[in-house]
């Protein structure tokens, strides 16, 4: 198969999820630098850089597999892990923009690149959403990626100086967050989640973590500390419950580990800069030296199954 099909052709929205993750505690290690003596920023621009060439490499793949066959989007939006991989790109995107900051770099231009592949991918999946049979139309986790995702806008936006669009777009994640959590907890009363689809009950702690850091960035401590102690709370219930999500083995839905234990760490980051004390000293060093090695993993094993087809074929994604 990999011979009769070229890699490009069969890029997986999958991956994108991976990405994120990897550039998010790639973000963590250089944040951290700042803050704990003992470790060198050289750490975390090493791993932005590894991070970096990790999004764009297949990033650019999929780029290549949309001009061949544009009616590829539409084919990979089937399923709801291909949905919020779409929207993983575009948070990775923005994500790409803040990651540049701490190396003296301002490209706003990649920021608003990643807003507008945010609102594309809202559109598309919602249009995919809207073409689902009724029975097949449902809340999931997925969809905090997808319309939460701007959430992730303050982190680059407000330093490059685009405060009030940044409040725009978190205070918008807000609104998009309530309704799709009230959905979730409508939808598993009647359904319960597939064990195929269980680490995406993971993904709960991304867009408390998310919001925490959205309003630490911008200055609205209330909220930051409303936001930090609700994602400890979720991430004490999830540890938990790991044995759980884990039981069905390696799949690509385990991309749904990597972000939400990379945004966890960077809130223990900024939480120890405004001064949270043990508990956020034990989250960061918990989610840099417990996270980092299996975000690792994943991107690792991930890499290797799209090599050889599996994360396409698992995932279903659409071939060019």
């Amino acid at each position: 198969m990999l011979l009769e099909t070229p890699l490009w052709r069969q890029t997986p929205p999958a991956i994108f999820p991976v990405c994120l993750g990897f550039m998010s505690i790639a973000l963590a290690w250089r944040n951290a630098a700042d803050l704990v003596g003992w470790l060198s920023e050289d750490m975390g621009n090493i791993l932005l850089a590894l991070s970096t060439a990790f999004f764009l490499w297949f990033l650019m793949f999929y780029f290549a597999k949309v001009a061949k066959r544009p009616a590829v989007v539409m084919e990979d939006m089937r399923t709801p892990p291909a949905r919020a991989g779409m929207a993983a790109a575009a948070m990775s995107m923005m994500l790409l923009a803040a990651a540049l900051l701490p190396l003296n770099l301002s490209v706003p231009q990649v920021w608003w690149v990643g807003v507008a592949m945010q609102v594309f991918a809202s559109v598309v999946v919602l249009w995919a959403i809207w073409a689902d049979p009724p029975h097949k139309r449902h809340f999931s986790t997925f969809q905090y990626l997808t319309f939460v995702g701007p959430v992730v806008g303050p982190l680059a936006g407000v330093p490059l100086g685009y405060v009030w669009e940044s409040v725009l777009l978190i205070n918008a994640a807000l609104v998009a967050f309530v309704i799709v959590t009230a959905g979730i907890f409508a939808t598993l009363k009647r359904d319960p989640i597939p064990d195929a689809l269980r680490p995406s009950v993971m993904i709960f702690l991304a867009p408390v973590s998310l919001f925490a850091l959205g309003y630490g960035t911008l200055g609205q401590d209330s909220m930051f500390a409303v936001f930090y102690w609700v994602c400890n709370l979720v991430a004490l219930v999830l540890v938990v419950m790991l044995p759980w999500m884990m039981k069905g083995g390696f799949s690509p839905v385990w991309a749904a580990f990597t972000f939400p234990i990379a945004a966890f760490t960077n809130v223990q980051i900024m939480a120890m800069a405004k001064g949270y004390g043990s508990p956020a000293e034990i989250g960061t060093y918990a989610g840099l030296l417990l996270g980092t090695p299996f975000i690792a993993w994943i991107s690792y094993r991930s890499v290797m199954d799209w090599v050889t087809g599996d994360l396409s074929r698992r995932s279903h994604a659409a071939v060019a």
